[in-house]
């Protein structure tokens, strides 16, 4: 009786089981709101999912295999949920998505807990909101870095989460006309643009770390969207970036580690709408080749509590005649401030000048890094300070620079993770 009693119980909680390799079949014959358990083995896909469903691996090793056909998996119908399957084998064809789990014009849709790998895309959203993507694993198809496609994309699609995915060796993950959307604790390495808004607004990242990536995270005709407690570390290259701003306005950006890479910041023409400001706070802007780098500054921006440490260059201005003096500088800490904090509040007595002398040829003129440290360029610089035979260009005032540090090692606590 207990046996039964058991059967009648799992039949409650999830009536539809399969274990077999017709899974198209029992999905077009599963009542909606149905559970379908996998069981350990390889199901053939492709499949559509037209109503909504579960399908939920039952052990660890439950494989939906797409045959190298268009998407594995596509989910038309909203409510429905894919949890705990290795996902393989989609198609190669960029114009048609190609991915792992397509989910179109379905809302509140769950991607939990599976392993994605070679499919060209990882997980797609087009036309969907309000919907889960956690703790799933996603590698691209072994193709070079902008062959691959995009680990998790997101089109037209808002109020989404996605939390807690480790992606290794994709394109990017890119979110196109989706705002309100939520990216939090996930992992990325290897790959291009960790994150990438492109006319998106209002999206929240908080707490990732993104390591090796060409760019850490870009904005790009963006606003109101909020960039805190991420580590951005490594991306080198002719375009390494840690975090971009591209006609990007009213983004509050604080409480960063940013460090090891080629531009730490790099604003363009951001803001760019009237009355807004950007908020640069509390970042720790560390050993990167350039620390800030300005393009086209139309607006002001506010920097106020970083710490610029160990940066070859701490700020670059690369565009003659922007509006460098609009931006506010305040109780920055900057490792080449030379005066004194006699009355002991913690701020230097005289403000933080940041001017830039004969190296600004650089600035204008990249090619000229060429000689970058060379003995030439040093003794022309320090006869520039010494006896200026030109004028300098004042980048930054820092009228209350801080003195002492206030965060621990960051570089022993990134080397943790």
């Amino acid at each position: 009786m207990k046996k039964i009693a058991m059967l009648i119980t799992l039949f409650i909680m999830f009536p539809f089981i399969v274990f077999c390799s017709e899974l198209q079949k029992a999905i077009d014959n599963a009542k909606e709101g149905a559970v379908i358990l996998l069981d350990d083995g390889v199901y053939d896909g492709p499949v559509v999912i037209n109503k909504a469903l579960t399908i939920r691996g039952t052990g660890k090793k439950a494989y939906i295999n797409g045959n190298g056909k268009g998407s594995v998996i596509t989910v038309n119908a909203g409510y429905s949920v894919i949890e705990n399957i290795h996902v393989s084998g989609s198609g190669e064809s960029h114009e048609s998505i190609d991915s792992c789990i397509y989910v179109k014009n379905a809302d509140e849709v769950k991607i939990l807990n599976n392993k994605i790998a070679d499919c060209l895309f990882g997980i797609n959203f087009e036309g969907s909101n309000r919907g889960l993507i956690e703790n799933n694993n996603i590698t691209s198809k072994n193709f070079s870095l902008g062959l691959r496609g995009d680990g998790i994309r997101l089109w037209y699609s808002h109020s989404n989460i996605i939390r807690k995915n480790t992606m290794d060796k994709i394109r990017d993950m890119v979110y196109w006309y989706s705002s309100a959307n939520r990216i939090e604790y996930n992992k990325i390495t290897d790959s291009r643009y960790s994150v990438h808004f492109m006319y998106a607004d209002r999206n929240i990242v908080i707490g990732n770390y993104f390591k090796n990536n060409s760019v850490g995270v870009f904005f790009m005709y963006c606003s109101g969207s909020r960039l805190e407690n991420n580590t951005i570390t490594s991306a080198s290259g002719a375009f390494g970036i840690g975090i971009g701003l591209k006609d990007a306005s009213d983004t509050i950006i604080s409480d960063n580690l940013i460090m090891y890479n080629g531009r730490g910041f790099y604003t363009d023409q951001s803001p760019n709408k009237p009355d807004t400001v950007n908020i640069i706070k509390r970042n720790k802007i560390y050993y990167n080749t350039t620390g800030i780098q300005l393009h086209g500054t139309i607006l002001p921006s506010i920097y106020e509590d970083n710490i610029f440490l160990g940066n070859i260059d701490t700020i670059v201005n690369d565009t003659p005649n922007s509006k460098l003096h609009i931006n506010r500088w305040n109780s920055n800490y900057w490792d080449e401030y030379e005066g004194f904090d006699r009355d002991k509040d913690g701020y230097g007595d005289i403000p933080f000048e940041y001017y830039v002398y004969t190296d600004r040829v650089m600035q204008y003129m990249p090619s000229v890094k060429f000689f970058y440290g060379s003995p030439v360029i040093s003794v022309i610089n320090f006869l520039s300070r010494l006896i200026p035979f030109s004028e300098p260009v004042i980048i930054a005032i820092d009228e209350n620079p801080l003195i002492y540090l206030r965060y621990g090692n960051e570089r022993e606590n990134e080397n943790k993770n």
